[in-house]
């Protein structure tokens, strides 16, 4: 039985959120020296190789017959997917648009975790929640949406690609949650979204990419070493445990203060510009969390 979130979740949820809104500022200032779906393949890589050595160390197997591997590909395709839909999206769309319609992926979880997990399922209020925190998202970013774009049907694709990505996030937390990856240890199911990312993501990045230069400078050093630690290797491998954890659908809606972590920053690391739309869209997310976990903090407080 899975837990609402409590002080331990939220906390932790904070500190994914900030973790992931700082890679979007990591992958855009190394760009130029290696590009974003290269980084991503490269930096999972390198997360596979330490979670084996940590899986080892811990006593573990790395290749074994548990019946989780069909389980392990499809979570893993989705993953890889996921990234690599961004990735093409942003080719055609902006990268506002691109996080709006990636984070409609509480929509899509919500929506499947009610289906097909009875302990997973939203009341009205909950819902409610749901509605005002991805508005919130809408209207952080919605200055863009003013803004003429020469090419729409260009545009649509990358929205499109978008949204596509968003649910391929929330398949992943499905099949994890209605799987047996649900009751595996989370070092086990990261090692079939990193491999599987690591695979796909590299392959693309030298085959789309194959006459973008590669130059690592320090920048991209920095910027690799970042998100293979922190962000490939550590908040994944917190991710996937608090999945085991508590519920899915409450752990998706903390997602929403990623891309407003992401946002903020830019305005601090490279001076992008913050108006009221920013600050609106933060008071709406905030209270769209308060909403779906209502009935977890009164009883906390």
């Amino acid at each position: 039985m899975r837990k609402p979130l409590d002080g331990l979740a939220i906390s932790l949820l904070i500190v994914l959120c900030a973790l992931w809104g700082l890679q979007q500022v990591a992958l855009k200032v190394a760009a130029p020296a290696i590009n974003p779906v290269l980084q991503i393949g490269l930096r999972s890589t390198v997360a596979v190789i330490m979670l084996m050595v940590l899986i080892r160390v811990q006593g573990g197997k790395i290749w074994h017959k548990d019946g989780t591997l069909g389980a392990g590909l499809l979570a893993g395709m989705a993953f890889a997917s996921e990234f690599l839909f961004i990735a093409w999206g942003l080719l055609y769309t902006t990268a506002s648009h691109m996080v709006v319609f990636l984070y409609t992926m509480p929509i899509f979880a919500a929506l499947g975790l009610h289906f097909f997990i009875a302990g997973e399922r939203l009341e009205r209020l909950q819902w409610w929640g749901v509605l005002v925190a991805f508005s919130g998202v809408v209207c952080a970013f919605s200055s863009s949406f003013f803004i003429a774009h020469p090419n729409m049907s260009a545009m649509l694709i990358g929205d499109g690609l978008g949204m596509l990505a968003g649910f391929l996030w929330a398949a992943t937390t499905i099949v994890i949650r209605a799987s047996v990856l649900s009751e595996t240890p989370a070092t086990r199911t990261l090692l079939y979204q990193l491999g599987c990312a690591s695979i796909i993501l590299v392959l693309a990045g030298y085959l789309v990419f194959q006459d973008t230069p590669i130059a690592m400078t320090p920048i991209a050093w920095t910027s690799m070493i970042y998100q293979s630690l922190l962000v490939a290797f550590g908040s994944l491998l917190v991710w996937f445990w608090l999945l085991r954890i508590y519920l899915a659908s409450r752990l998706s809606v903390f997602t929403f203060m990623t891309p407003l972590f992401g946002v903020a920053f830019g305005v601090l690391l490279l001076d992008e510009p913050l108006d009221q739309w920013f600050v609106a869209g933060a008071a709406l997310v905030s209270v769209g969390i308060v909403l779906v976990n209502w009935r977890t903090l009164p009883r906390k407080a």
